[in-house]
């Protein structure tokens, strides 16, 4: 994929797992990016091994639960790459923040931190960047990490998987408002991927009928294709990455 001359901000996670693959693969593809981060070292780390190898990255910290900054990423990713071609969104999760439980035992307080790490940031941002896209008059590609959950039963994470489907929604929704105006937004939806956090996943590789799991590189080379030009004609869709452990029943 090719994506000389492209701006990208990839907020929430990019200096780390997935998101700093995504960093990494994009900037290969010769595009600027953001880096938004909640640790100002990762989000720097981040960017200094992209420009070490000769690429272009700013580094942004910040909340993305917090409106404000969360607004403030892309208006400085405007101001210091000249301008906003695409928005990768990549944090989420449920295990790492709250407990995985049936769905009759998740407090209200659990079940809106889920929603805040894995939808509401995201809608937020799409909202944020539209106007930018608009304006600039030249389209532009959106991609959210989600995950198979999304697309089929989660036991034990009823509010995670309900997240991840609303994000497929909002890129239908996306698709259906704004293609006329050549704004795509896609979603990943990722299986199991060897990350820091993986150790909490309950899926084991015997379960995954290519028997082992994801690497965040994988997750990121179908990023870049969903950003890039190569995908202009797909929108309002979920591209799967799981190993094929979704053909086997619920995700969980």
């Amino acid at each position: 994929m090719q994506l000389d001359d492209s701006r990208i901000l990839v907020i929430g996670g990019g200096g780390a797992g997935i998101g700093r693959a995504c960093t990494r693969h994009l900037s290969t593809a010769g595009a600027s990016v953001a880096i938004a981060d909640l640790a100002p070292g990762r989000a720097q780390e981040a960017a200094d091994e992209v420009n070490s190898s000769g690429g272009t990255a700013v580094a942004l910290s910040g909340d993305v639960r917090d409106r404000e900054q969360l607004t403030g990423f892309v208006t400085d990713t405007v101001r210091t790459l000249g301008g906003l071609d695409a928005l990768v969104t990549v944090v989420g999760g449920q295990v790492a923040f709250v407990p995985a439980v049936p769905l009759h035992e998740m407090t209200d307080e659990d079940w809106d931190t889920v929603y805040e790490l894995n939808l509401r940031y995201v809608a937020r941002a799409v909202r944020a960047v539209l106007p930018v896209l608009r304006e600039q008059g030249t389209g532009g590609a959106i991609v959210s990490v989600g995950s198979v959950t999304g697309l089929t039963a989660a036991p034990r994470q009823a509010a995670y998987g309900v997240m991840k489907a609303g994000l497929i929604s909002l890129a239908r929704t996306v698709a259906a408002e704004y293609s006329a105006e050549q704004i795509r937004m896609n979603v990943v939806a990722a299986g199991a991927i060897a990350t820091a956090v993986s150790g909490n996943s309950t899926l084991e590789t015997d379960e995954i009928p290519l028997g082992r799991l994801g690497r965040s590189e994988e997750v990121a080379e179908a990023v870049a294709y969903l950003v890039s030009d190569s995908a202009a004609y797909i929108t309002g869709q979920a591209i799967t990455i799981d190993g094929g452990a979704s053909t086997r029943g619920p995700f969980g």
